[in-house]
């Protein structure tokens, strides 16, 4: 009876063995979020005038534009890590290692904004708009990656609704995410104001993109009560 007791206590502990606590990653990884997409606006210039301040703002349109941008994406990242968590009941050292990775490049974004904006109007646009497409098709990417991982670990998720769930996501991130990510970045090269015109795009359908589920659920309600 000892012996099997003792059988017992060591396979759970090798099922735990590389199991780590969820609230950990998720605590860290919103302190991260939270301070890239801090920086990101105290990289805005203030302009240094006495008059006519409403011109100086305008001349530093880049800025203003990269910075929504950026805060949008980082948004859109955060909210869709925040699903990923939502849907996952404990951690392992891959997934820890595949967030840091995407963190990284969270962290990063301050300085790819910084640096489009800045050569966005300069000979060099073409360079510093792929340096930030790239930063965002890579974020992409390892989210993508770790909703991947996760279909296979099934005994890591909530429940085996969860597993569902995230194989639709990943479909998402793989069919909008990255192929948008890898259409900016192959025009950045040549075209880099057509380039900066998707990433606005996406930014704005992220932003209206509830707007239109919730008129299509009103609609379908709609026919279904007639």
């Amino acid at each position: 009876m000892v012996a099997q007791d003792e059988n017992t206590t060591r396979t759970r502990r090798s099922r735990l063995i590389g199991i780590l606590p969820a609230d950990r990653l998720t605590a860290f990884a919103d302190g991260v979020f939270a301070i890239a997409i801090t920086l990101l606006v105290l990289e805005l210039p203030v302009p240094q005038v006495t008059e006519d301040l409403l011109s100086a703002l305008f001349k530093e349109w880049p800025s203003f534009l990269a910075y929504i941008i950026s805060f949008v994406f980082i948004g859109g990242f955060w909210i869709a890590h925040s699903a990923i968590t939502r849907l996952t009941e404990r951690e392992d050292g891959v997934t820890f290692r595949l967030t840091l990775v995407m963190l990284f490049f969270i962290s990063l974004m301050p300085f790819s904004t910084k640096l489009m904006a800045t050569h966005l109007n300069g000979p060099t646009a073409n360079i510093s708009v792929l340096i930030y497409g790239l930063d965002l098709l890579i974020t992409s990417f390892m989210l993508e990656r770790i909703m991947h991982y996760l279909t296979r670990r099934p005994e890591l998720l909530v429940d085996s609704q969860a597993e569902e769930e995230l194989r639709v996501m990943t479909r998402q991130r793989r069919r909008f995410g990255i192929v948008m990510g890898l259409i900016g970045v192959l025009l950045a090269l040549v075209l880099p104001a057509v380039a900066v015109a998707i990433y606005t795009f996406v930014a704005v359908y992220f932003i209206l993109r509830p707007l239109f589920i919730e008129r299509s659920v009103r609609h379908v309600l709609k026919k279904e009560g007639q």
